[in-house]
């Protein structure tokens, strides 16, 4: 599986690297243990979103623009709705969750079995 480095995007990943840069700012931590530290996050994230994520969900937009590149597809959607098909799995009297729209949402899908590197 590629690991990909989208996810240093998140907040999780941002905190890491700001963390990261403050132990090197201090003298705690070198360049080149940063880089492994967030080798492994990209590798562990990856990892645990394919391994451990098996929910299901619909979603609905109007397709603004798409393009697939290094097997990386980009899809730019307007006015996207997304619908829980399973929510609440211990309480089943709840009733069906829905994400409030939103105008526009950019989805990125990698393909676990490329070596392509985003």
């Amino acid at each position: 599986m590629a690991n990909y480095q989208l996810y240093r995007n998140t907040t999780l990943g941002a905190t890491l690297q700001e963390t990261l840069e403050e132990m090197i700012s201090q003298g705690a931590l070198t360049d080149h243990a940063a880089g492994k530290v967030l080798s492994e996050f990209d590798r562990s994230i990856n990892l645990a979103l394919d391994k451990r994520i098996n929910k299901k969900v619909q979603f609905t937009g109007k397709l603004s623009t798409y393009r697939f590149c290094d097997n990386v597809w980009t899809l730019v959607l307007k006015d996207f709705q997304v619908k829980d098909n399973n929510p609440g799995q211990h309480n089943t009297a709840a009733p069906s969750t829905q994400v409030p729209r939103a105008d526009k949402v950019k989805i990125v899908a990698c393909d676990g079995k490329s070596t392509a590197q985003a």
